[in-house]
């Protein structure tokens, strides 16, 4: 396969229009959107204007009723109201954890259902977004692993999960206010349901409205895309999203990592490590964070630290260990504290940052590897996710 190769997975996308329903426009980059107005009667000459016009009220101040977009003549936006909306996924639910994690279960086409999670800190907060109904990669440590992959999600499926928060939040400014630089939803991180490089254009056309400075506004520095190890797409995301880059790497063995991540049988730990030193952004101030879930007697033991080192080494990175969140009938307990502080302390003393990361919202399924939306729960027993996984 050629390294540029686009292999977005071969799953239905449900399409922005529905037969002869309403155009959606959150989700439509720039381009589109000047071209659907312009298909739908806006003079070309005026078209870049509107686009940046409807822009600024979507994406910077949260307006979802055409009406409301009061530099728009009444007829245009009675114009555009005949033939476009403005829709964002559905809150099915909302729990809020006692540590202040929120988690929300939204509704998308097609009545499937994904989750997403809000995780505050001092007084800021990273939102984990979804990509795709369920998942393909049957990362056995992994509660969404064990649900079968339905659809990938939109841009605006994508986009739209940050627009969700941001009403729950109440953090749309007030138009016409001074500029607020407080952020309540300060970062993202595609670390939810699905592969997000198993579903690339959606992924980036839904990264670039988040991040464009006349909308939502994020730096790329505070978007970070986590892979399982999709190795033909990392070096395209540097060049065409530009964010941080978060990989599942989880074993310091391919025996041991084919069990965890079975993308490892496709792309293995000497292919993927060969992707990230070439990563085009990579740099002591752009490390590459190698995520690893500690699993008591499978991959936590000082030698998988010190191989871990030897792997990574040459690479600016940081290594985040993640105290296994456990679930219904996961096969794998959590490491001990004191053995997770142990293989902590080795790969600090090497030189890399090591911070244990915190568990968050468990009280309400929330944690990492715990999403799992509850309209398409696959009910398996231990013995079958233990089977799947070579246990």
């Amino acid at each position: 396969m050629s390294a540029t190769a686009p292999i977005t997975q071969d799953v239905m996308t449900i399409p922005r229009k529905l037969p002869d329903g309403p155009i959606n426009l959150v989700g439509l980059t720039r381009d589109a959107m000047r071209d659907a107005l312009i298909a739908h009667g806006t003079p070309e000459k005026q078209a870049k204007m509107r686009v940046g016009q409807i822009w600024q009220w979507i994406y910077q101040w949260g307006v979802r009723d055409f009406a409301e977009m009061t530099n728009l003549a009444k007829a245009y936006r009675a114009q555009l109201a005949e033939t476009f909306v403005i829709e964002i996924p559905e809150v099915v639910s909302r729990q809020l954890s006692g540590d202040g994690t929120r988690k929300y279960l939204v509704r998308i086409a097609g009545g499937h259902e994904v989750e997403v999670v809000y995780i505050p800190e001092d007084g800021r907060g990273t939102l984990c977004i979804s990509s795709q109904v369920g998942c393909t990669l049957t990362c056995s440590f992994c509660h969404t692993g064990t649900q079968k992959l339905v659809r990938n999600l939109t841009a605006g499926e994508i986009v739209g999960q940050v627009m969700v928060a941001r009403d729950d939040l109440g953090e749309w400014p007030e138009i016409g206010a001074p500029k607020d630089e407080t952020r309540l939803l300060s970062n993202i991180v595609l670390m939810g349901m699905g592969e997000p490089l198993y579903n690339f254009e959606n992924v980036r056309d839904a990264m670039k409205i988040a991040m464009d400075p006349e909308g939502i506004q994020l730096s790329r520095r505070r978007i970070t895309l986590s892979t399982s190890g999709v190795v033909p797409e990392i070096a395209r995301t540097a060049q065409e999203i530009g964010c941080q880059l978060a990989v599942s790497f989880h074993a310091t063995t391919d025996e041991i990592r084919d069990k965890l991540v079975p993308i490892n049988k496709r792309w293995n730990i000497a292919e993927l490590l060969e992707a990230l030193r070439s990563y085009p952004k990579v740099s002591n101030s752009e490390r590459i964070t190698f995520e690893y879930v500690m699993l008591k007697g499978v991959n936590d033991s000082d030698e998988d630290a010190r191989r871990l080192i030897e792997l990574i080494k040459g690479i600016p990175a940081k290594i985040n260990l993640i105290p296994f969140n456990e679930w219904p009938g996961a096969p794998y307990t959590r490491s001990s504290g004191n053995r997770i502080h142990a293989f902590a302390d080795i790969v600090y003393k090497a030189g890399y940052a090591s911070p244990i990361r915190t568990p968050r919202g468990e009280d309400i399924m929330a944690a990492c590897g715990q999403l799992k939306s509850a309209t398409e729960r696959a009910r398996k027993s231990r013995r079958q996710i233990e089977a799947e996984a070579g246990l």
